[in-house]
C-alpha cells in the first residue's frame, strides 16, 4: 500500500518551466538532487513551486539555484523556511567541474528545467545549460506552435 502511494506520488509532481524552453535554446541537461529541510519536501509534494523565474550559479565548487519559490508548507509552524532561500544542488564533482567550465562562455547559462520527484521519493531538478534565443527565434517558435494548432483543428 506504501509504496503504491509513494509511485502515485512520483508521477503525480512533475513541475515544469516552460519559459526556460522558450527563452534558451537547451544544450546540455542534468539531474541534480537538491538540499531540502523538511517542510520544503511537503510543499514539493503539493506542487507548490514556481521555477519561472530561477537559476543557477556557481559559489566556490558549489552549483546553488536562486529564485526558486517552494511556498510555506500550511501545516508548518515556526519550523516554516523561507521561500526563496538558496538551495545547494548535488552533483557529481566532474559534472560540476563539466559545467563550471561551459559556464564561463559568453551567453551561457545554467537553469531549471523541470522539478519531479524520483521512484525513492527524492526531489531531483533537471538543470540544462542554456544560451539565449534572440527574437527571431522566439517568433519563430510561436509561429511552428500555431502552425501545428491549426493543423490539429483540421485533423479534427
Amino acid at each position: 500500500m506504501a509504496k503504491d502511494k509513494k509511485e502515485e506520488l512520483a508521477k503525480t509532481v512533475n513541475i515544469r518551466n516552460k519559459r526556460a524552453t522558450f527563452e534558451y535554446h537547451l544544450i546540455d541537461n542534468y539531474v541534480a538532487g537538491i538540499m531540502l529541510t523538511g517542510t520544503e519536501i511537503k510543499s514539493i509534494r503539493q506542487g507548490k513551486v514556481n521555477l519561472q523565474d530561477a537559476y543557477c550559479y556557481f559559489s566556490g565548487n558549489e552549483l546553488y539555484v536562486k529564485n526558486m519559490h517552494i511556498s510555506p508548507y500550511g501545516e508548518g509552524t515556526y519550523y516554516n523556511h523561507d521561500p526563496l532561500r538558496e538551495r545547494k544542488l548535488l552533483l557529481e564533482k566532474r559534472e560540476l567541474k563539466k559545467l563550471f567550465g561551459k559556464s564561463l562562455d559568453q551567453g551561457v547559462t545554467i537553469v531549471p528545467v523541470r522539478l519531479f520527484i524520483n521512484d525513492r521519493g527524492f526531489a531531483k531538478l533537471e538543470i540544462a545549460l542554456a544560451k539565449g534565443k534572440k527574437l527571431y527565434d522566439k517568433r519563430e517558435d510561436i509561429k511552428t506552435r500555431d502552425v501545428e494548432r491549426e493543423m490539429a483543428r483540421e485533423k479534427y
